[in-house]
């Protein structure tokens, strides 16, 4: 783990069900901390490093840390990257901190809100000095409201002063929204992204943010085989003829563009569905019915929940599984937990995809620095 050829290394705080560290990895990042306080996510993070081939370096090298991210103590809570990590040398801090105080859905109480914890990342970002910081949140903060809050942060990175060992702060490149369905999410999901490198690391050297792609997924895109899979023992017998209208219709629907804002939903309040009346009235025109969470099959025959989950008035209803795809994870990515718990996650991610074009980014100025310090000797 010296000289150039080192692996991208990060630590990510407030990490959930592992979306940012999942579009991350396959950006080329390779994790040493993921932090996340809900212990159903946590547990999702653990048993997936765990038993997949693709993450054997964080299985043997990354602490899943479930904790409060405020008790977070790089030189005391990592264990299984003792050797791997130092202070100056960790390439990217990142976080999806926690969105309530800036979302629309919410108070917007910045900060006022105890829930904010970009105080808490800009902390970690002062005393790990990493190379680059990333932080994630709803595209409510870029509000005029917020335009103060936004400022002293951005202060907090540039005027970063030197610390013992002369490591100096941060120059931020990049803070706006992007647009989860330029990147081949079915889904309308901005988010506001911050991305800042360590001025002794940027130089001369120029970041270019990540481009859109050329074509839209829709939700037929998407979600078109696993559909047809769930209907597909309805196909045939004595509700065939509605199960094919059923599909159809969907299919027609579905093909029309892409879903709107995936949500978690509240610990406080009921099971999970797919959001406010006005979602509601969005999936609704796209065939599927935004007012519960479908079993998965084999329970949906198991408990006869087939009226529910798939001929309801409205269209089929989600599975958890499908509403991981519209988020953009992978299929072999699985979630702990009951079918609200699993679904949470899933509505509070953020999507991989979009953190991979933006790590992919992120990874080309680290790369091109190291090459450029290995020329100089």
């Amino acid at each position: 783990m010296t000289g150039t050829d080192r692996e991208f290394t990060s630590i990510e705080i407030c990490a959930g069900a592992g979306g940012q560290a999942i579009g991350l990895h396959a950006a080329g990042f390779r994790h040493l901390a993921l932090v996340e306080i809900d212990r159903y996510a946590a547990a999702t993070l653990s048993s997936n490093i765990d038993v997949h081939p693709k993450w054997e370096w964080e299985h043997k090298h990354c602490d899943v840390l479930p904790m409060d991210v405020n008790d977070f103590e790089p030189e005391e809570n990592l264990k299984k990257s003792k050797g791997v990590y130092r202070k100056g040398e960790l390439d990217l801090l990142a976080g999806g901190v926690p969105c309530p105080p800036f979302s629309h859905a919410g108070k917007q109480l910045g900060a006022d809100d105890e829930r904010d914890l970009f105080p808490r990342i800009l902390e970690l970002a002062e005393r790990i000095r990493p190379k680059a910081v990333m932080i994630e949140n709803v595209r409510g903060l870029m509000d005029a409201k917020f335009e103060a809050y936004r400022e002293k942060i951005q202060t907090s990175l540039e005027k970063m002063k030197p610390d013992a060992d002369g490591l100096p702060g941060y120059k931020v490149e990049v803070w706006k929204v992007f647009e989860a369905a330029d990147f081949s999410v079915p889904q309308l999901r901005p988010r506001s992204i911050l991305v800042a490198f360590r001025t002794d690391v940027l130089q001369d050297l120029k970041y270019e943010e990540p481009v859109p792609e050329t074509e839209v997924r829709t939700v037929f895109d998407a979600l078109g085989e696993s559909m047809e899979e769930r209907f597909k023992p309805f196909l045939n017998g004595p509700r065939a003829a509605e199960a094919k209208r059923i599909l159809d219709e969907w299919s027609r629907d579905a093909a029309r563009g892409v879903a709107p804002t995936l949500v978690g939903g509240s610990k406080k309040h009921g099971g999970a569905d797919l959001g406010p009346s006005r979602a509601k009235k969005a999936w609704r025109a796209l065939g599927v019915s935004g007012m519960g969470v479908a079993n998965d099959p084999e329970v949906c025959r198991v408990k006869s929940t087939e009226d529910r989950d798939l001929f309801g008035e409205d269209g089929p209803m989600l599975t958890v599984r499908q509403a991981a795809t519209i988020q953009g994870f992978p299929e072999y990515w699985e979630f702990t937990g009951g079918k609200t718990a699993s679904y949470r996650q899933v509505g509070n991610a953020f999507p991989p995809p979009v953190a991979a074009a933006i790590g992919k980014s992120i990874i080309d100025v680290l790369a091109a620095a190291r090459e450029r310090d290995k020329s100089k000797g």
